[in-house]
Parts: structure tokens; sequence; C-alpha cells
């Protein structure tokens, strides 16, 4: 147990270098990684959504990837498809941007309901199923979905079962403006996400989702 509330205020330090004054935030981004859920983080632009992903992914050393919903996407730009490989005769799975630790879906009920559909066996299973060949995915695995509460022309309303498979719903919130200027002092040169250093790995993340399973959190 000791050994997990020193990764998560690891964890939870190192991100704060980068997300402002939302420690409740952090903490429950944690809590969802640890505890191999997933998160939807529902507010307005500009609130650092993507910082937080990307603060997450650089934290712990794993891959990030983000997929822009659009109306006009295929499941196959979220899972990846197979390719006919003229040299070799054969076809060649090319991973999509699920295949990553991190995943960022950015506007995810801006995409239609069969392209969210292709995110169901990945965040249930930790694998796709692409031609009939299952490929697993890295560990851990946590996806954080947005979309805009406010914004709903030309959105699609998420499916309870995609609901389902999200541990928490949350929302950022504007920072304060005490916590505004210190944003900006932050950026004066060059933005936190880009000097904050890896404070874990992946490896050692999994052990503590294992662990964290037989403990209670305390804050």
């Amino acid at each position: 147990m000791k050994s997990v509330q020193n990764f998560a205020a690891q964890l939870i330090g190192n991100v704060e270098k980068v997300i402002f004054g939302k420690r409740d935030v952090v903490e429950l981004t944690a809590i969802c990684l640890l505890c191999q859920g997933h998160l939807l983080i529902e507010d307005v632009p500009g609130v650092g959504k993507t910082m937080l992903a990307k603060a997450l992914a650089k934290s712990i050393g794993g891959i990030f990837k983000r997929i822009q919903f659009t109306p006009d996407m295929l499941p196959a730009d979220v899972t990846g498809t197979s390719i006919y490989n003229q040299k070799t005769g054969e076809f060649e799975f090319r991973a999509g941007p699920v295949m990553a630790q991190i995943v960022l879906a950015d506007e995810i009920n801006r995409a239609t309901p069969k392209t969210q559909a292709a995110l169901l066996e990945a965040m249930e299973e930790r694998q796709v199923t692409v031609d009939g060949v299952t490929h697993m995915l890295g560990q851990p695995f946590l996806v954080l979905a947005t979309q805009n509460p406010i914004e709903y022309e030309g959105t699609f309303p998420l499916p309870e079962a995609q609901l389902d498979r999200f541990l928490m719903r949350i929302s950022l919130g504007y920072p304060s403006p005490e916590q505004q200027v210190s944003i900006l002092d932050a950026q004066q040169f060059t933005h936190p996400i880009e000097s904050i250093a890896q404070v874990t790995t992946p490896a050692t993340c999994s052990r503590c989702r294992s662990s964290s399973s037989q403990c209670t959190w305390t804050r």
C-alpha cells in the first residue's frame, strides 16, 4: 500500500507542475489510472484538458496519442487497418492511434456512433480486432475523452454502453485569477510541459495498478 501511495504522490506532484491549482482533478485522474478505468472530461475549450493528458503520459514515460474526432471519421481511423504490401504480397497491419498507453479522445461526441463504437473493445478488453486479428494494447491503457457541454450542434450523444466504460465524469473549470497569473508566469519562455521529467515507468504503474485493488485511497 505504501508503494502505491508513493507512486501516486510522485505522479500527482509532477503533473501539478503543468496543471496549476487543480489538485483534486489531478488526483481523480491518478485514481482512474490506478483503478484501470477511463476518464470523461466535460468542459469548454482552453482549460487544460490536453495538457493534463500530455503531462500524465510524460510523467509515466508512456506513449501518448491524440485523436481529434470529427463527423467524417471512420472506425479504421481509430483502430488501424490492414494495407496490402505489393513487395511481400501480404497484408500488413498499420496501427491506429488507439494503440498507445494514454489516449486523448478529443471531442468524442463529434464522431458518429459507429466510430465511437471503435473504442468499446479497447476500453473494456484492452485489445482491438481488425480483419479478424486481435491486437493487444500496451499497459497501462487509459482513455481521456473530452466533450464540450455547451455546444451540441453537430454532435452525437454517447450511448450508455460507451458511458458505462468511463470510471469518472469530471470537469476542470476555469482557473482563478491568481492561478491564471501563475500560468502566464510559467509560460513566459517555454511551456512547462516541455520541461517536466519522467518520474516513473509504465511497468511500475502496472504493478501499482495491481496492488491498488487491495487497498483504499487516502488523500
